[in-house]
Order: C-alpha cells, then sequence, then structure tokens
C-alpha cells in the first residue's frame, strides 16, 4: 500500500529538523507536490525560526531578510506545524521520530567553522567569524561572548561574503548600524570600537574571489572607511587573466570592482578596509594574545585537475593585528544516531537520500541544504536542493518505501513532548516574540531590539509585561 494509489490512508508524516531556508524550501515543495493526505512538523531547538536569515545575514542587509516571508506562508499552512524550543537528540531523539513519522529530513545547516591549523590560532584574540557573526545577530549561542575591539588592527582571513560582512561590520559607524536590527550589546560595543585597519586576505587572486559583486561593491558606500587594494595585489598573472576570459560576467566584474580599488586614493576617513590577495596565513604571532599575523605570498599554479591553486614562495611578511577572524568556511556537525561524514562535514547522501557507511539507503531519511551538498551557495542555492530531495522522498512514498510507524498520530508527539515537560514554542509564539521584537525597537527608532536569550524569551511568552527593557 502507497499513499499514492490509496487516498484513504492516514497522511503522510514528515519530520523536518531544523528550521532555516532549507526546511522552509522543503516544506514547501512537499506542501505543494504531494498528492496525498500530509502533515509536516518543523523542529527547531531555538525558540525562534529561520536559522542563518535571523542568526547569520548581516544585519545591514534586510533586504535578503525579506525572503522570511515566503517562509511565514508556508509555516501558515494547516497541515504544518512548528515545534520550536525542542532539540534533536535531547528533547526528541531519533528512535521518537521513527515511530511517529514516515519521512524525516535532516535540515541543520553547518553549523561550526574550518580551522587554519596553523600555530598560535587558540591565542586570545583569534576567532572563528561564525561567533562574531552570531554574537552580532544576537544568536543565544554567541550573545555573551566578548571581542577586544580596543584594538587598532584586525585581520579577516577568507575572501567569501561571510568575510565580506565581518569587515563590513567593523568598518560601519554606530549610525549606520543603529537602524538596523544588530543586537544591542554588538552595537554598543562596536559604538565604543577602536579599530582604525581591517585586513581582508584572500589565499587567491581577485579573480578567484568567492564574494559577490553586490558584496565588494558595497565596501565603497560605508560612510567611515576607505577601501585600500595595493596595485600589486589586484594585477592579475598570465593564469589569471586566461581564466577570467574563460569564465562569467560575475568574474570578470569582481575583477574590474579590484582593479578600481586599487587606483584609488583614500580620502582620509577613520578607518580603512585593506584587501589583500596572494597571501596565506602561516602563524598568528603573540605571547599571551594576538599580536600580529605571519604571511605567506603565494603564486598561482595550475592543478592536474585544471584549477589554479595557491603554492607558498619563499616571501613572508608579518601584518600587526590584535585580532583575528578565520572566515575560510563552514564544517557540519554530526547528529546523535544518524550517518556523518567527518572530512566532509555532511551527512552521507545520494540525491537527498541518506546512506549508510556501506552505501546502503536508511529508509525514509533525508537530507537538504548545507548538511546535504557542503556550505556553498547563496539562500536560492537551496531551492533545486530541496526540491531534489522531495522528489525523491515522493517517489519512495509511491513505491511504498518509507518508514512503517508504530504510532502515526498528530497528538502522539505532543503527548510525548508534554510528559518530557519540554516548553514547545509554537509559531504562533513566535509571531509574538517578532511582534514584541519590532515594539522594542520602534521604542528606540530602530527596526527591531531582538531577545538574545533564550529564557528572556520564554519569560516574554509567558507574562509580555515581564520583558526585559530595550538596551
Amino acid at each position: 500500500m502507497t499513499h499514492a494509489d490509496r487516498p484513504s490512508l492516514p497522511p503522510l508524516r514528515v519530520a523536518i529538523i531544523g528550521s532555516g531556508p532549507s526546511a522552509f524550501y522543503a516544506a514547501d515543495f512537499l506542501q505543494r507536490k504531494a498528492t496525498f493526505d500530509l502533515e509536516i512538523d518543523m523542529f527547531e531547538r531555538l525558540p525562534t525560526p529561520y536559522g542563518l536569515v535571523r542568526g547569520g545575514v548581516a544585519p545591514d542587509h534586510p533586504k535578503i531578510k525579506s525572503v522570511t516571508r515566503a517562509y511565514e506562508r508556508t509555516a501558515s499552512d494547516p497541515r504544518m506545524r512548528f515545534f520550536g524550543n525542542v532539540e534533536f537528540g535531547r528533547d526528541i531523539r531519533h528512535i521518537d521520530l521513527i515511530r511517529h513519522y514516515h519521512a524525516i529530513i535532516y535540515a541543520v545547516g553547518a553549523q561550526t567553522d574550518r580551522r587554519l591549523g596553523i600555530p598560535g590560532e587558540d591565542l586570545p584574540g583569534s576567532h572563528a567569524a561564525t561567533e562574531f557573526v552570531g554574537w552580532y545577530n544576537g544568536h543565544p549561542d554567541y550573545c555573551d561572548l566578548s571581542f577586544d575591539l580596543t584594538q587598532e588592527s584586525a585581520v579577516v582571513v577568507g575572501n567569501g561574503n561571510v568575510a565580506m560582512d565581518v569587515a563590513r561590520i567593523l568598518a560601519r559607524t554606530y549610525e549606520e548600524l543603529h537602524t538596523t536590527d544588530i543586537a544591542p550589546h554588538a552595537l554598543e560595543a562596536l559604538r565604543e570600537s577602536r579599530i582604525k585597519k581591517i585586513y581582508v586576505l584572500g589565499r587567491r587572486g581577485p579573480a578567484q574571489a568567492s564574494f559577490t559583486n553586490p558584496e565588494i561593491k558595497e565596501l565603497a558606500e560605508l560612510e567611515g572607511a576607505d577601501v585600500i587594494v595595493p596595485p600589486e595585489d589586484a594585477k592579475l598573472d598570465t593564469l589569471s587573466r586566461r581564466y577570467v576570459r574563460q569564465a562569467d560576467r560575475a568574474t570578470a566584474r569582481n575583477v574590474e570592482i579590484i582593479a578600481e580599488y586599487s587606483r584609488r586614493q583614500p580620502t582620509g576617513k577613520p578607518r580603512q578596509i585593506i584587501m589583500r590577495f596572494l597571501v596565506s596565513p602561516v602563524e598568528i604571532l603573540g605571547t599571551e594574545r594576538v599580536e600580529a599575523v605571519r604571511v605567506v605570498k603565494n603564486k598561482l599554479c595550475k592543478s592536474a585537475d585544471g584549477t589554479l591553486r595557491p603554492r607558498p614562495t619563499d616571501e613572508t611578511e608579518v601584518i600587526p593585528a590584535g585580532l583575528v577572524f578565520r572566515s575560510i568556511g563552514y564544517h557540519g556537525v554530526a547528529l546523535p544516531d544518524v550517518p556523518f561524514d567527518e572530512v566532509m562535514g555532511v551527512i552521507p547522501n545520494v540525491e537527498g537520500r541518506v546512506i549508510e557507511p556501506d552505501g546502503t539507503f536508511r529508509t525514509g531519511e533525508y537530507v537538504v541544504g548545507w548538511i546535504k551538498r557542503g556550505p556553498t551557495g547563496i539562500i536560492g542555492s537551496n531551492k533545486p536542493d530541496a526540491l531534489e530531495t522531495v522528489e525523491r522522498l515522493l517517489e519512495d512514498a509511491s513505491a511504498g518505501r518509507l518508514l512503517h510507524p508504530p504510532q502515526p498520530s498528530r497528538a502522539g508527539v505532543e503527548e510525548l513532548l508534554a510528559r518530557r515537560q519540554i516548553r514547545v514554542v509554537t509559531f504562533e509564539d513566535w509571531r509574538r516574540i517578532d511582534a514584541i521584537e519590532r515594539e522594542r525597537g520602534a521604542a528606540v527608532g530602530r527596526e527591531r531590539v531582538k531577545f538574545t536569550h533564550v529564557e528572556d524569551m520564554l519569560a516574554a511568552l509567558a507574562d509580555p509585561r515581564r520583558e526585559p527593557t530595550p538596551s
């Protein structure tokens, strides 16, 4: 019996672990493409949905966050429920899911960062960009961290959009940040920042940088910072010139923008973003804390697979800096009782179907987003990714290849969580949190003032009159 050929069967029940873009796109495609009764339960360990759209997108990029309007429509479908403040592996386990659902979709993203693997990386003052991003976005996991912004120079290692975000937030003026939804503690700390120079290091050249055109172009629009590119760093070698001729327009435009920056003279703004290319950090220097970064100059060489790879030369230099942010990529984290590829940082899969180490398929288990394909692409990249996975799931539903849960009732999970005394945050609860944050923001002339601690969110839901005073 399958859901496709027996409409009288009970609804197909799907659990989605995570509530970021890939989770919502998967839910949306299920709602649109399923030809039988459907029930979706989305689980999120925080009381707030949207993953990196809330906790990762830079606060000075509000247009990107408008994508949540589409997610709200998905969540408003009566076939879907949101279970916030419920952590997989702690509050609800793998064994619970296979008792209550026909299919499970993992959409947990890539939750940690890649390390540089160089001496001095663990000195005080050396941080993962993920920590800084979470801190200024008010993510509960990072809101209590501190960063020594009394330093005059910072180094950002990486040439992707996250590195651009970090550099830009460090360079923004208080007035530019005040109108955004940046976390209150970060706003005040950055107001007192003494940072004057922000070095952004790329191990390859301008033609191989992974930031997008809008991200690199936006640096020129900062009120309080000049962008400086040494002319020798902007110059392309023969291999890169050939590469650009064969690349897309976006790559060529990146090169043009960097070349334009290299011809500019500083205008005397209080801060400088200094972009360096073909350099790699080899050591973070300091005794009790970060004092400088030793970098090696690279040259590009063609590898066996035809790609251009950086190779170190004998030339090194030392960049004085009191802060270092590594932004060289995200890395997935293993889930309890779920297969995991430690090297790639993903749940092993074929077209979204989860596979065991021996290559066999796990019945009824699927994966979407960064934990499926690795940390690549922008928010929209999760759409085709989620569609592929949903199509495989629906194929399996039609073929009768899903799980056969012994307790597939909708009330079963609610009763389970109630027995475990878990305070579930519903999507309606989230709307209340959202409204309170916006009210707090309006009171001080800001877009919103975020709650940064789970306890404060739950307290506000219990009695909105007791919600904390805006900072």
